[in-house]
C-alpha cells in the first residue's frame, strides 16, 4: 500500500546554487544512507546504489534469492527520505486494481472509465514491487508507461505520476523474452546474494532485535502460560552460542543445505525457545537442536543431522526430549530421555508391568552406552534397576 510520511527536512527543488550548497546535498544523503543501512549486514551497497538511481531518477532491479533482505533496505529508505511509498508483492493472480486503484463506481454509471489512485501505486515516489515479473500482461503493459514517461493511463483516466525510482525484485532475470522489453526498463542492476560466510556472526547479532514477531495492536492475546513463556524468549542470552549457531550455517552450506537469510535470523528465535522449555534464560550449545527443523526438506534435515552431530552432542531438553533427540540424536538427549523415563516407571506400583519396563530400560541403556561412556547418572539408575530386578 501507498504510505505518505512526512519529510525529515524541508525539499528544496530548485537547482543548486553552489558547490557548498552541493557539498552539503551530497552529506546529507550520505547521513541518510547511514541511516538506511543501520541493521542490514551485506546491504549497503544495494542502498548506495538504490539513491544513486534515485537522484538520477531511473529504475533499480534486484536479483537474489528469498529471504535477502530486499523489500527491507527498501522499506527503510522510504522512512529516511519521507518519500510517498508504495509497495506490493505481485502474483499470477494479481489484479490491476490491486496496484492502481479500483474503477470509480459513479463515474462508472455516467459510461466512463475512471480509476481512483488514492494511496496506490500512481501516487507514490518510491515505489517497491517483489517478484515483479509475475504480473499479468494487463499489469506490465501499465507499469511500461509508468515506469518509462511517469504517465498512467488506463480508461478515461490520464495522469502525470511523481513517481522517482522503482524498484522491482525477482529471484532471477527472466527467461522470456516477452518480458525483454519491461526488463529493460530497470537501468540498475543489483544482484544480491546470501550472506557471506565470514559475516554470518554479524548478521545474527544485528538480526535479532528485528526478528520479533509484530503483533497488530487489536490482536490482544489471552495472557496465557504460552504468552508468559513466549514473553521471556526476547530475554535470552545468546550471545555465547551465536559462533556455534554460525558454524552450524557454514557445515550445512558446506554439504549445500542452504538456509536463506532471514531462516538463519530468526532461527535464534527458535533456539532461545529451546532455552526457555528447558528453563533458562541463556542459551547454551544443547539448544542448538532446534537448527535441524528449519531445513526446508525431509532429506537435508537427515544430513544436516549427520553434518551437525558433533556440535549437538550436548543436546538436551526437558520439555521437548523426543524432539531434540530426533534431532540430534545426542548422547546428552538419549540420557535425558531415559531418566524421564526411569522416573515414570518407579512410580508404578510393583508388578510384572513394572519389571518388565525397567528391564527395557536397562537393555535400551546397554544398547545406547558403552560401559566407559556411560553418564553417571545413567549409570546409577542402571545399577538400581538390576537391584530391583
Amino acid at each position: 500500500m501507498c504510505r505518505t510520511r512526512s519529510d525529515p527536512k524541508s525539499r528544496n527543488t530548485d537547482p543548486v546554487g553552489t558547490p557548498d550548497e552541493l557539498v552539503d546535498l551530497a552529506a546529507t544523503i550520505r547521513s541518510f544512507v547511514d541511516q538506511a543501512s543501520r541493521g542490514l549486514v551485506g546491504r549497503r551497497s544495494l542502498i548506495e546504489l538504490t539513491f544513486l538511481a534515485a537522484v538520477a531518477q531511473e529504475h533499480v532491479l534486484v536479483i537474489g534469492p528469498p529471504g535477502t533482505a530486499k523489500s527491507q533496505a527498501v522499506r527503510q529508505i522510504a522512512e529516511i527520505t519521507g518519500d510517498r511509498y508504495f509497495e506490493y508483492l505481485l502474483g499470477r493472480f494479481t489484479e490491476p486494481n490491486e496496484l492502481f486503484g479500483p474503477v470509480d463506481l459513479a463515474a462508472l454509471r455516467d459510461g466512463r472509465v475512471v480509476i481512483d489512485t488514492t494511496d496506490m501505486l500512481p501516487e507514490a515516489e518510491l515505489v517497491f514491487l517483489d517478484e515483479v515479473f509475475l504480473g499479468s500482461s494487463a499489469i506490465l503493459n501499465t507499469l511500461l508507461g509508468i515506469l518509462n514517461e511517469r504517465v498512467f493511463r488506463r480508461g478515461h483516466t490520464l495522469r502525470a505520476c511523481p513517481l522517482r525510482i522503482c524498484v522491482g525484485a525477482s529471484n532471477e532475470l527472466p527467461t522470456d523474452p516477452n518480458l525483454a522489453a519491461f526488463a529493460d526498463r530497470f537501468l540498475v542492476r543489483v544482484f544480491v546474494d546470501s550472506i557471506s560466510d565470514p559475516h554470518l556472526d554479524e548478521l545474527l547479532a544485528v538480526g535479532w532485535g528485528a526478528s520479533r514477531p509484530q503483533v497488530p495492536g487489536d490482536g490482544e492475546r489471552s495472557g496465557g502460560v504460552l504468552d508468559v513463556a513466549a514473553a521471556f524468549v526476547d530475554a535470552v542470552d545468546l550471545s555465547g552460542v551465536r559462533p556455534d549457531l554460525a558454524q552450524c550455517v557454514r557445515l550445512l552450506r558446506s554439504q549445500g543445505i542452504l538456509l536463506s537469510d532471514r531462516r538463519i535470523v530468526r532461527t535464534q528465535r527458535l533456539v532461545a525457545a529451546a532455552a526457555v522449555l528447558d528453563g533458562r534464560l541463556v542459551a547454551t550449545r544443547a539448544d542448538l537442536w532446534a537448527v535441524v527443523s528449519v531445513v526446508p526438506t525431509a532429506p537435508d534435515q537427515e544430513r544436516a543431522a549427520e553434518v551437525l552431530h558433533d556440535v549437538l552432542a550436548e543436546t538436551r531438553n526437558r520439555v521437548a526430549e523426543s524432539a531434540a533427540e530426533d534431532a540430534s540424536n545426542g548422547p546428552e538427549a538419549r540420557a535425558a530421555r531415559i531418566l524421564t523415563a526411569a522416573s515414570e516407571v518407579e512410580a508404578l506400583p510393583p508388578g510384572e508391568d513394572r519389571r518388565l519396563r525397567l528391564e527395557g530400560i536397562a537393555r535400551e541403556i546397554d544398547a545406547t552406552f558403552a560401559p566407559g561412556s556411560m553418564p553417571e547418572e545413567v549409570a546409577r539408575v542402571r545399577a538400581w534397576i538390576i537391584e530391583m530386578t
